[in-house]
């Protein structure tokens, strides 16, 4: 479906000296405190996760950063995610039903069908159920439910202060771009994510106050966090003609990727739901499989995010990049489908990167002149998958630019994604951010086409 934007007039979109007017003003003040809340949110989910994986996993309490898989339980960690699961769904059930899901298809049915409004829940009990649910192993990342979050700040903000639909639209767009960018410190690549896929449109009174949201949680990643690359990786040669080409190609492959991840994701969906049980006891049984896969492949639990930055670096030989990524589709494709509370762009850039380093390496094989860097094609590949996955295009490719700061990887980035992104709009009708609430009848705008009157 393609929308229709009327070409801008002074009289229905501002004040009489230009496009924007007061409100805009104020929607700004009230970006930048949302940001700077966020800030702190971020870095309160990041920790609350590495308490929860401290506790289940190695039985200490401290909030630091660590990965599940160094644990010592033994079989015993299969019953870890069985118990998060268990947590995590009756936590929906007594809690908010709102929780369940990966965040951003939620997001976007608040902005399609209720005018950007969220329940007062759904701001804390996400990231506390999202802590619990990858904090007990669920391959998951943090940046949906954080997503999310923000969007229900926003929401709630614009709901207490009789904001219009549209401007509470713009401060969920805000508050989720404010998260996103004080996880990942990509506050461009944040600004356009919202605008592909809450805001649906592209006009200074929706994207200037989203940008200011996304530069000031920046500037609290920095605070907090501290600075540099989220996947640093090593600096990379600028590819060359045939280089591009093979990129182009990968990223089209990546794309129908993409297309078979989303298709498997709700087909595991679409057999939960056929089963003889209530829904609250799905993210337990699902807790099974990725306990199970958990003992075969212990970097497939939790988020991983040190997969993805040694994948693109190429500390990963090929058998253990195809092990690990088949193993990490299995366990989150089981574990979403279940409707636990989890982020997709961590997984999708694992799976993602580590299939790019794969058809890199053999083309690189094959074609030992043409000068392809299978580090580079793990870049392109996580982007790509994403692209496909949830075209949006222009957020991927300066994602990849953003978390790598390797500006070599640009052109193959914007090729490989916009190779993915053609697959995947000529072969899948709805997306894994959309497919959920096209399936309840929402049409969701895809594309923006301004007509000139008069």
């Amino acid at each position: 479906m393609t929308v229709p934007l009327k070409r801008s007039t002074r009289s229905n979109l501002g004040s009489k000296r230009g496009v924007v007017d007061h409100r805009v003003a104020v929607l700004c003040a009230c970006a930048v405190g949302l940001a700077v809340l966020m800030g702190f949110v971020a870095r309160a989910l990041v920790m609350l996760i590495g308490f929860v994986t401290n506790l289940a996993y190695y039985g200490r309490f401290s909030l630091a950063s660590v990965s599940p898989a160094g644990t010592t339980w033994g079989p015993w960690a299969v019953a870890v995610p069985v118990v998060g699961g268990l947590v995590v769904g009756l936590m929906a059930r007594y809690g908010s039903k709102a929780i369940r899901g990966h965040g951003i298809p939620e997001a976007m049915d608040q902005v399609l069908t209720n005018e950007s409004r969220i329940h007062h829940r759904v701001a804390w009990l996400k990231p506390l159920s999202a802590a619990v649910a990858i904090g007990t192993g669920g391959p998951f990342g943090a940046e949906g439910p954080i997503i999310a979050t923000g969007g229900a700040l926003g929401s709630l903000l614009g709901q207490r202060f009789g904001f219009t639909p549209h401007e509470r639209k713009v401060l969920l767009a805000s508050g989720a771009a404010a998260g996103m960018a004080a996880i990942f410190g990509s506050p461009v690549s944040a600004t356009l994510l919202a605008v592909e896929l809450l805001l649906f449109e592209f006009h200074p009174r929706s994207v200037i106050p989203v940008a200011i949201a996304a530069v000031v949680a920046e500037a609290m990643h920095l605070l907090l966090m501290g600075p540099g690359a989220a996947f640093p990786m090593p600096t990379l040669d600028l590819p060359g003609a045939r280089a591009l080409a093979v990129y182009l190609l990968l990223g089209a492959v990546v794309g129908w990727a993409s297309v078979g991840v989303t298709k498997a994701v709700y087909a595991v969906e679409d057999a939960f739901e056929r089963l003889p049980i209530h829904w609250m006891w799905w993210p337990a049984l699902g807790g099974v499989f990725v306990g199970l896969i958990g003992l075969l492949g212990p970097l497939t639990l939790g988020v991983g995010y040190d997969n993805i930055q040694h994948m693109i670096s190429g500390d990963f030989a090929l058998k253990a990049a195809l092990v690990l990524c088949s193993l990490k589709f299995i366990s989150w494709a089981v574990a979403l489908g279940t409707g636990t509370s989890g982020g997709t762009l961590a997984p999708l850039l694992t799976l993602g990167s580590g299939l790019g380093f794969l058809l890199a390496s053999g083309a690189a094989w094959l074609f030992p002149h043409a000068g392809v860097d299978p580090r580079m094609g793990a870049l392109v590949g996580m982007a790509a998958m994403f692209t496909g996955a949830a075209r949006s295009f222009l957020a991927s490719v300066v994602f990849g630019f953003e978390t790598t700061l390797q500006a070599s990887g640009l052109l193959p980035l914007l090729g490989g994604c916009a190779s993915a992104y053609l697959v995947s709009c000529l072969v899948m009708k709805n997306t894994l951010m959309t497919e959920k609430i096209a399936r309840r009848g929402v049409k969701v705008p895809v594309g923006y086409v301004a007509h000139q009157h008069g």
